[in-house]
């Protein structure tokens, strides 16, 4: 995956004005594959297309009626399990495949980062191309000399720069791919797992550069099987099962839906094995989670400008010590804040071989008073994928007529 390829709404799509409808349009998108059991069977495919015949061979539906928009600024990721369609959909909105039905309407330049050395020439070096990624986008040779700079330094892979690809690990083919997506930002960028290679602190630049784009009205359709790395860059979903939509949504609703079908699965596949370990599966978990010592459905008060603490426990699968995030949001659902256990360095105490504590203590509220949403979400040990969430509601107690979620320390003059 992740190799960039730059391409104008040739073939099933269509040009339109930039600031005409959405920047991609897709209505009953299907791509179906021959089935073949024998070298036979593709001769007999191969004949009927030279013939302009449909085939006699069985076919598998990859995409089956696929059908939505993404809005001009838009952050859309897709999810699914390995084999849903997602890839083949990606592929289709990206021009390189061609649907077997249905339309697919683009406005605007496309930047894909799909698979792994697509678009690089093994033979050449990576500033070779990079040279000539930049010449498919449509830069001039001195445009490209301009951007070469900053090219090499985002991929960091240093001297490797004047080895020949084929050389290259798939995460310096990552580096290398993404940084040429970054020399002249699209209309929409499609990437298609572009996080899931490449080491942490590379993941972390790539992250930056999504958000910055995003900030700037640029549009992302992300392929993810990360939840964490969806939820945080992406406002809309879209499950995709078995080439169909499952559901579409914002990506909080559908991500939420999505974990929770894995852990009704997991629990059926428990079921059916009941000699396999007891605990949360393949999954992190968070177990139990309290606000104030309390561990209740209804609201706990806590006085303006008090001490809230979030504690509770989370399961690791594997032993290793896991991360927790906890975010605060307002009732309706507006951010307020969030932190992690990762990002301030602090290690969950393990209680037994597969359970970990943890205790937050969020001192001095300058939050107003209303009703608010403490959040726990399980995190793997890299901090990297967000897993299932647990809950708790409180109120902030007081009497104010400011506005906002905040409290601010001010002083007219």
């Amino acid at each position: 995956m992740n190799a960039p390829i730059f391409l104008p709404s040739t073939g099933p799509t269509s040009q339109a004005p930039a600031a005409a409808g959405p920047l991609v349009s897709l209505s009953g998108v299907c791509k179906s594959y021959p089935m073949h059991t024998s070298a036979a069977s593709q001769l007999a495919t191969l004949w009927s297309k030279l013939r302009g015949v449909a085939s006699s061979a069985a076919a598998f539906k990859a995409l089956d009626g696929i059908s939505f928009d993404v809005q001009r600024g838009e952050s859309t990721a897709l999810i699914g399990v390995n084999g849903a369609g997602k890839s083949t959909l990606l592929k289709v909105i990206a021009g390189v495949v061609r649907p077997s039905a249905g339309q697919v309407h683009m406005r605007g330049r496309v930047g894909a980062l799909l698979e792994l050395g697509a678009g690089f020439h093994p033979e050449y070096t990576g500033r070779e191309n990079v040279a000539l990624g930049c010449a498919l986008m449509g830069l001039s040779p001195a445009q490209t000399r301009e951007q070469m700079d900053g090219i090499v330094a985002f991929a960091d892979i240093g001297a490797h720069i004047d080895q020949p690809v084929k050389h290259y690990s798939s995460g310096m083919v990552v580096r290398l791919g993404f940084a040429v997506a970054t020399a002249l930002a699209p209309d929409l960028l499609i990437t298609d797992e572009v996080l899931s290679v490449g080491d942490e602190s590379f993941q972390r630049k790539c992250i930056a550069w999504m958000e910055n784009f995003l900030t700037n009205g640029g549009t992302l359709l992300l392929c993810s099987h990360s939840m964490y790395h969806v939820q945080k860059l992406c406002s809309q979903a879209v499950w995709i099962e078995s080439g169909r939509i499952r559901l579409r949504g914002t990506s909080a609703d559908v991500t939420r839906e999505y974990l929770a079908w894995h852990e009704e699965r997991n629990a059926k596949a428990r079921q059916l094995q009941p000699d396999a370990p007891a605990g949360g599966g393949g999954f992190y978990q968070v177990r139990s989670m309290q606000l104030n010592g309390m561990a209740t459905d209804e609201p706990v008060v806590v006085q303006d400008g008090g001490t809230l603490t979030v504690e509770g426990t989370v399961y690791s699968p594997d032993g290793r010590v896991p991360q927790v995030a906890v975010g605060v949001t307002r009732v309706d659902g507006t951010p307020v804040a969030g932190c992690y256990s990762e990002m301030d360095g602090f290690s969950l105490r393990q209680i037994d071989a597969h359970l970990f504590a943890y205790s937050l203590a969020l001192m001095r509220l300058p939050l107003l008073p209303g009703r608010y949403v403490a959040r726990s979400h399980a995190m793997d040990p890299e901090g990297m994928r967000m897993f299932d969430h647990v809950e708790r509601r409180f109120d902030i107690a007081g009497d104010t007529r400011e506005t906002g979620i905040c409290k601010l320390e001010h002083r007219w003059s």
